[in-house]
């Protein structure tokens, strides 16, 4: 079953829209080049049996390619798609699925921009037999092009500490660019610091998991799409979740003033993220109303 609003002219409303759907039959139906930013977690090969069904490992690539090709369509040539996903062990090692998705979605002509390491803070301690506990997750960035859209101060961090005594005395090299000395490619001039409040922050992200939402299997922070939605959007963008389980993607969207669309297969989730969503627009109303009301006065 697929529910799709429909406007006042009968086409459909994808903005704020939120779809009980298989993704791809709706992915399949959606206008190309209309999507801003794909932020979404599918779910990982064998998980979530009891609500997804699971997709074995080795049928996970060739489950999601028809998926990746929809999402490149009808993102626009400067959006970003962000994936966060995770290899399962199988048989005492890691499986080769993530890597394997990733060569392919570049020969469907994505391009694999980089790579963020969501740190869980708050994992909790433990151990197998052969290996501990996992405490990190992949949050894959493709492009469509080497240009995108991407507003990188919008994510700065204050410059901590370390700037107070680093910066006092600097060296002539620090008054220069220094280049990497393994070559990378990378260089520093520390100089340009000076009298700076806030820095550029690193491709690891530090968000504690999910513990307020105990109504999905496996939801994740509202940091998580909140950090990337505000890296590679502006107001009024678009905001895409095809897997949307119960709705943080698009709660986080509307609450920083874009436009959303999720599809969801379980019904159950589905009207979850109704009711989160709808439970955000009644708390910006409020904000909104709050503004005015300082405004007048």
């Amino acid at each position: 079953m697929s529910i799709i609003e429909m406007n006042q002219e009968g086409t459909r409303n994808w903005h704020d829209s939120v779809i009980l759907s298989d993704c791809l039959e709706v992915l399949q139906q959606m206008p190309s080049n209309m999507i801003d930013l794909i932020v979404t977690s599918p779910p990982y090969a064998d998980s979530r049996k009891s609500t997804y069904g699971g997709i074995h490992p080795d049928q996970y690539v060739n489950w999601f390619l028809p998926i990746s090709n929809e999402l490149k369509r009808v993102l626009k040539d400067d959006g970003t798609f962000i994936l966060n996903i995770k290899e399962k062990v199988v048989n005492g090692e890691r499986h080769t699925y993530v890597m394997e998705l990733i060569l392919e979605m570049r020969k469907q002509g994505w391009l694999w921009t980089e790579e963020f390491i969501w740190h869980k803070k708050n994992c909790y301690p433990g151990k197998w037999s052969n290996r501990f506990r996992d405490a990190w997750e992949r949050c894959l960035q493709f492009n469509k092009q080497k240009q995108f859209n991407m507003y990188q101060e919008s994510v700065m961090v204050p410059m901590g500490d370390w700037a107070k005594s680093r910066l006092k005395n600097l060296s002539e090299t620090d008054k220069k660019r220094d280049n990497s000395k393994v070559e990378s490619g990378f260089g520093k001039n520390i100089s340009n610091w000076v009298g700076r409040d806030l820095a550029y922050p690193t491709n690891v992200l530090h968000f504690a998991t999910e513990c307020g939402n105990r109504k999905h299997s496996a939801a994740f922070p509202k940091e998580l799409p909140t950090w990337f939605i505000k890296l590679f959007t502006k107001e009024g963008d678009l905001v895409l979740d095809p897997f949307l389980g119960s709705g943080t993607t698009s709660v986080t969207a509307k609450e920083l003033g874009r436009y959303y669309t999720g599809i969801e297969i379980n019904e159950e989730y589905y009207n979850l993220s109704l009711s989160n969503i709808s439970l955000a627009k009644k708390k910006h109303q409020s904000s909104q109303q709050d503004i005015v009301q300082l405004n007048i006065i």
